[in-house]
This record gives C-alpha cells, sequence and structure tokens, in this order.
C-alpha cells in the first residue's frame, strides 16, 4: 500500500483540528488532510486567510460541511470553550489535535525584552497546553484520540538567537513527553513534530527582541523543505502515531542527532555560530 492510499485509509472521516491552519506548514497539513478524506477544524487569528485555505481544501476533495473554520487567538485562552462548543457542535468528536500555532524570535538574550519572552511563551507553550486541556476531557471520553505538537529543532538543540523560541519549543516538547505518559491509560497517542528548516514565512513573521517583526526583506527562507513537502512527510508519520519525528534532511534537521551523539562537539560548533554573530 502506497503512502497516499495508507492516509486515505487513516484519516477518512477522522476530525482533525489545526491550529496555525492560514499559512505555512498548518495550510500545507490542511488540504492533505483534505485530500486524505478527513473532516477539518481551521483556527488561526485571520478569518479571511482561514476562508482562503478552506476553498483550497474543498478544491482538495473535501466536501463544504466537513470544514469548520473558527478564528482563534491561541493566547486567549477565555475564547477556548466556545470555540470547543461550536467544535462538537459540528462533528461530536476530535479525533486528533495538532498544536501547530506559533511564533518565532530571533535576537541576542541581552537585546530581547522580557515581553517577547513572555510572548513566545504564550503563543508557543501556554496557548497549546490550554487547548490541550479543553481538549483532553473529550478524548478521554471517547477513549480515543490523537494530540500532536510543531515543535522544531530548536527544541531539542539550544541555537544562537533563539533563547526565547528555543525556551518555548523545548518546553512543548517536554509537556509532550509528559502527556504521552499520562494518556496512554486512556488510548490516547500524543506525536511530537521536529521540523529542521521549512520554506514558510515564519521568519519573516518572526519577532525581533524589541517586538517588531522581521519582515519579508530580511526573512527570506531559502532552504529546507516547501510546506507541501513538510506536510506529505508529516502525514504518514501521524498516521503510524509515530512518539517524536523530525522532518528535513538539512543541516539543522542534522544537529539533533548531532547532539545525541556528541553533546560537546554541538556546543563548541554553536559557540563558533554565535561568535560570527558579533563579527
Amino acid at each position: 500500500m502506497d503512502k497516499e492510499n495508507s492516509n486515505q485509509d487513516s484519516f477518512a472521516q477522522k476530525v482533525v483540528w489545526i491550529t496555525g491552519a492560514s499559512a505555512g506548514i498548518g495550510e500545507a497539513l490542511a488540504v492533505a488532510f483534505a485530500a486524505s478524506g478527513a473532516k477539518l477544524v481551521l483556527s488561526a487569528r485571520n478569518t479571511l486567510e482561514l476562508e482562503r485555505v478552506k476553498a483550497r481544501c474543498l478544491e482538495a476533495g473535501a466536501h463544504q460541511q466537513d470544514v469548520l473554520v473558527v478564528t482563534l487567538d491561541v493566547v486567549d485562552v477565555d475564547a477556548m470553550p466556545r470555540t470547543v462548543d461550536a467544535v462538537m457542535q459540528a462533528f461530536s468528536r476530535i479525533d486528533l489535535l495538532i498544536n501547530n500555532a506559533g511564533v518565532g524570535v530571533r535576537d541576542f538574550c541581552t537585546d530581547t525584552n522580557l515581553e517577547v519572552y513572555r510572548r513566545a511563551l504564550e503563543v508557543d507553550l501556554i496557548g497549546p497546553i490550554a487547548l490541550t486541556k479543553q481538549v483532553l476531557p473529550i478524548m478521554i471520553s471517547q477513549g480515543s484520540g490523537h494530540i500532536a505538537g510543531t515543535s522544531s529543532v530548536a527544541g531539542k538543540v539550544g541555537v544562537p538567537l533563539r533563547t526565547a523560541y528555543c525556551a518555548a519549543k523545548f518546553g512543548l516538547i517536554g509537556f509532550l513527553d509528559a502527556l504521552r505518559a499520562e494518556v496512554a491509560y486512556h488510548g490516547i497517542k500524543v506525536s511530537t513534530i521536529i521540523p529542521g528548516l521549512v520554506k514558510t514565512g515564519a521568519v519573516a513573521n518572526a519577532m525581533t527582541g524589541d517586538g517588531s517583526v522581521i519582515g519579508a526583506k530580511d526573512g527570506v527562507m531559502t532552504e529546507g523543505l516547501t510546506a507541501e513537502e513538510a506536510a506529505a512527510a508529516i502525514l504518514p508519520e501521524l498516521a503510524k502515531y509515530a512518539d517524536e519525528f523530525v522532518i528535513g534532511n538539512c543541516d539543522s534537521s542534522k544537529m539533533v542527532e548531532m547532539k545525541r551523539n556528541n553533546q560537546t562537539q554541538i556546543f563548541r560548533g554553536l559557540e563558533q555560530m554565535a561568535a560570527s554573530l558579533y563579527e
């Protein structure tokens, strides 16, 4: 059985909720799941962009009634209960929650405001925890479910200029690891997605230390997978309930294995990388 048919069998009629679905990996995942026959919940802050993604999902084969757009900012914890209620009213269950929404930060620790750290932690860590806590009782009641989170190679390796981003993404991995142990008893699976470089707008949309956005001029991604290639790599791993997996084969992706095999070498190399940024 090829991967495409395997994905079709795994996700057909499953209710898949993707946060950060308005662009990048989230958008590509939405289209790929639509092609697999899943029912979709698309959430992000930008309703117009979500509607655009919904149109792409319909073109990929989804039915109008099987794609629900719910506008949600993952830092708005108070809005989550009514959002979950809307999802349950539409589909009566949630089979897979993909906590994909995120924000990047690129600057030296000394130049990064504390409020920027707080923002990164709220979006990349607290938001996924809060939404998971809303969805988890539903999955426990169902006796089944699958929770996934999009971390990063920067959640495994501390990269210069990423102290805020690494803190949040390392934290997300820790949360998912502990959650995996807790919910296995209930028949619920947990997967951690660790992308390397992916050609999305993530860098352009990332914050600098003062909270301003880097912008498209300085944030162009020229290396790594396309978002569609990333989604194509992610779906088969989720189909087999992989605990944790790295996608991509660029130098950044390889750093995870390098750290595992020789921490000293990777630490010294990263120090040299940081030193070059001062020159």
